[in-house]
């Protein structure tokens, strides 16, 4: 381990050991590996900051700025992943005009790793969404959707395997039942499948079959409803093997993960982070030689100007 590395993993060291983690060996040994998790959703086509009007969010978000943090993020840490869990497009004139194509280049700048569906993103129809997955340089990934009926086939995937370092990571997603949400010839052949019954078969593929070692679900599901509806609150505590749970859809500002217990009572967490690109998500994921793993920083960035 070089001194630049060393100093990075000690000033983790405090919050891996106030959680009764990994020992100073690792650390010494240099048998730590992070892995930074960075993430959006709900962008809603948001390409410039909210403007300087005395409103809520006057002066926050913006592509431009998100491009720049992550690329700080990315200049100190060696393994990132920036993921995104749907509606990327729908909310501005940009979508109006362009439909969807500059945010896809602009995330393709950013270098996405993946993103999942969500509901908006059949606003411009199935052609324009396959189009802009062509356009894309990273995977949209659904396991509850089925499209052999639709232009989308053979361009969504279930998951999708990263490897970073000496660990490896799987990404799926899953989303929400489009019938009374979307009109009927937006999303058109497009089936809804159960999400529970789909992350559980994916997740058990991606932790036994793939062997990974960190099994993350994008889910364009909403954070938690008052009636019986699939949520990620609902996903969390009735699947087993996914440890994160990126959401999007209800807009919910978290101030950290949530954890909650799984059917088999392990620790799963669900993060998300608002709405716009207001803020971008940060878990980091720190493994031992082992590959086995525990979290420290899970703040997340409130994206502002420059100088603020």
């Amino acid at each position: 381990m070089n001194r630049k590395e060393f100093i990075r993993s000690s000033s983790a060291a405090a919050a891996l050991l106030g959680l009764g983690s990994f020992p100073l060996e690792a650390l010494a040994a240099g048998d730590l590996q992070k892995i930074t998790i960075l993430h959006t959703n709900d962008q809603h086509s948001r390409i410039d900051p909210f403007p300087m009007d005395g409103t809520k969010y006057q002066g926050l978000g913006g592509f431009a700025r998100r491009a720049e943090v992550i690329r700080q993020i990315r200049a100190k840490e060696k393994h990132v992943m920036l993921l995104d869990s749907g509606d990327i497009f729908q909310g501005t004139p940009y979508f109006n005009k362009y439909h969807g194509e500059i945010e896809i280049r602009l995330m393709n700048d950013m270098q996405y790793d993946a993103t999942t569906i969500g509901n908006h993103d059949f606003d411009g129809g199935l052609d324009n969404l396959a189009l802009r997955m062509d356009q894309a340089h990273f995977p949209f990934v659904n396991a509850n959707y089925g499209v052999d009926h639709t232009p989308l086939k053979g361009k969504l995937k279930e998951y999708n395997t990263f490897r970073k370092g000496r660990v490896k990571v799987g990404v799926f997603g899953v989303g929400i039942e489009m019938n009374g949400l979307v009109a009927k010839n937006m999303y058109g052949d497009t089936q809804y499948n159960d999400p529970i019954t789909n992350a559980n078969r994916i997740a058990n593929i991606l932790r036994h079959d793939e062997q990974c070692d960190l099994v993350i679900c994008l889910s364009h599901l909403g954070y938690k409803y008052d009636n019986a509806k699939v949520s990620d609150e609902v996903l969390a505590k009735s699947t087993m093997n996914i440890d994160l749970i990126l959401g999007g859809h209800t807009h919910t500002f978290f101030d950290a993960p949530m954890t909650y217990n799984n059917a088999e009572g392990k620790t799963v967490l669900v993060n998300q982070v608002g709405w716009a690109g207001i803020c971008l998500g940060q878990i980091d994921f720190y493994f031992d030689h082992k590959n086995r793993k525990q979290t420290g920083n899970n703040s997340p960035i409130k994206i502002v100007p420059v100088n603020s």
